[in-house]
């Protein structure tokens, strides 16, 4: 779909009747007639060209005759101008669950089994709005717990919003009937099992902290999330509407933004999360208060994996500091030596200096400004100077005694912006490859843009990659998994994603501002409760 510089929006597809909206729901196809919105059939989209700007400024497609043998052939090309495309991808079940956990959830096709409440296998009616019988129960565990699944997973209620509310709307019963009927535990009421849930599920904040001055941490109590934490991990943090603060009109409701989990204790249920103040959302995150619920997803993410009687290099960029605390702790306790770079541009960026003294064997604490650190271990260095110079001066004997050898080096795990993930990626192959193992493994932690968090939903995620041995493109969800081969990224992509929304951003930052200004002034207001 495209909106040319007419201002004409014009949706485009190789046949209408082969549109998922038509077939499910031509009421859809009606409005958006009715909205001016035309329909362009047996095109199909070639290039996107752009202006001196970077920005999209036409759409190249291939015209297909449909002949009377019932095949497609080429019908010559088509030039639209267009300054705004949308892709629209359709729609699949998402069955990663059974991919992760394949003896806990089971398939049926395309989609989740269905089972009744006893737990008995059972057919759902396909495709339809209004089946005779809700059958929304997926899983069944030896305890009597149940999964359930709805909307665009199910085969009933797959295909647009208004079916996927529906199955909500029919689903609730039978999620309602298998909760009553689960036994509380000896010496429980209903109410305290329904009690224990909240406890267990409705996250609160524990404590706000600032670290230095653009970076603070938030604790949650969050029993459950904690629990599930696994190193390299990520959670979705959002404020309530109805809780947010109000400025000059503007409800302050944060988007959500992924933090990685620092810490968790799970004794406690706590979880800490680290939050750089980079304008819009992030920036809302020091006004929130001690007990005030919030929406915590997750965790979600592929977990970063453990190697055990390695030799691990990680490199920490910034806030990429805050991530491999858990990372580099569960490394030794697997019997690893980690060898730790810790970068930040200014003096003033450390923080948490005795978490990432537990993650790390050895430590060179990099600055980009003088004079740089004091370390307070014997076998710890300091440099002043970008982390892949710190890495060839240590590599090279300029920092004196190595008490774990670079050469020794059989995993690099680098996280932090994209530039020093690329920068890493390429000294490996120059400045540092003299002092590297030939066949050593590196990963980083992508993180680019990301909206639903929920592992190949929405595609807003979506990384590429470049074989480096045969140029071949492909691409990666990176919220499935953040942790991907530092020779495949592409890294002139992920800069241009990471850039996709920048003019957006820097409005929204600098409205925000203006509203904290307001609410430090004390001319902001937070709602009763």
């Amino acid at each position: 779909m495209l909106d040319s510089w007419g201002g004409v929006t014009i949706a485009y597809r190789k046949r209408l009747v082969d549109s998922p909206s038509y077939r499910l729901n031509h009421e859809e196809v009606e409005k958006a007639l009715e909205e001016g919105i035309s329909f362009s059939e047996c095109l199909s989209p070639v290039a996107v060209e752009v202006d001196e700007y970077g920005h999209a400024s036409t759409l190249r497609l291939a015209k297909q005759i449909l002949g009377e043998d019932g095949k497609w052939t080429a019908g010559g090309k088509v030039a639209l101008p267009a300054r705004s495309i949308f892709m629209a991808a359709g729609t699949q079940p998402n069955t990663i669950l059974a991919r992760e956990d394949p003896e806990g959830f089971h398939l049926d096709g395309r989609y989740f089994q269905a089972i009744d409440e006893n737990g008995a296998p059972v057919t759902p009616e396909k495709s339809a709005a209004k089946p005779s019988a809700a059958r929304v129960l997926m899983s069944k565990t030896a305890n009597g717990r149940f999964m359930s699944f709805f909307g665009d997973l199910h085969p009933s209620y797959f295909g647009n919003v208004v079916k996927a509310m529906g199955s909500a709307k029919q689903g609730y019963p039978v999620v309602s009937r298998v909760l009553e009927a689960i036994e509380p535990a000896a010496g429980d009421s209903r109410e305290a099992f329904i009690a224990a849930l909240n406890r267990e599920l409705r996250p609160t904040v524990e404590r706000v902290e600032r670290l230095t001055p653009t970076i603070i941490e938030v604790v949650l109590r969050a029993p459950q999330a904690a629990a599930k934490f696994q190193p390299g991990q990520f959670y979705r943090l959002q404020n309530y509407e109805t809780r947010a603060l109000t400025a000059d009109g503007t409800t302050l409701a944060m988007e959500g933004v992924a933090l990685t989990g620092a810490w968790v204790d799970r004794q406690a249920g706590l979880i800490s999360v680290i939050v750089l103040e980079m304008g819009g959302s992030s920036s809302l995150c020091r006004f929130l208060k001690p007990g005030e619920p919030v929406v915590l997803m997750g965790p979600t993410g592929m977990p970063t994996e453990i190697p055990s009687d390695e030799t691990v290099l990680l490199a920490g960029g910034g806030l990429g500091n805050a991530v491999l605390f858990s990372i580099g702790q569960a490394m030794r306790a697997a019997g690893s030596r980690v060898l730790y770079f810790a970068g930040y541009k200014a003096m003033q960026d450390r923080y948490k200096i005795e978490e990432i003294e537990r993650a790390a064997d050895t430590i060179v604490w990099c600055s980009d400004e003088g004079p740089g650190f004091e370390t307070t271990r014997p076998q710890d260095r300091s440099f002043v100077g970008n982390i892949v110079e710190a890495m060839r001066a240590y590599a090279s004997g300029e920092l004196g005694e190595q008490a774990i050898a670079f050469t020794d080096v059989d995993r690099i795990v680098a996280i932090g912006s994209d530039r020093m993930m690329a920068a890493v990626a390429l000294a490996r192959h120059d400045v540092l490859e003299p002092f590297l193992k030939e066949h050593h493994f590196a990963i980083g932690s992508i993180n680019s843009p990301m909206q639903c968090m929920m592992k190949e939903i929405c595609a807003q995620c979506l990384q590429p990659h470049i074989d480096p041995k045969t140029g071949e493109r492909s691409y990666v969800f990176s919220c499935f998994n953040q942790d991907q081969p530092l020779d495949e990224v592409d890294w002139a992509g992920l800069s241009a994603r990471l850039r996709q929304n920048s003019v957006q951003e820097k409005l929204k930052a600098q409205w925000i501002a203006r509203c904290i200004g307001k609410i430090e002034s004390g001319e902001a207001l937070r709602p009763a409760g």
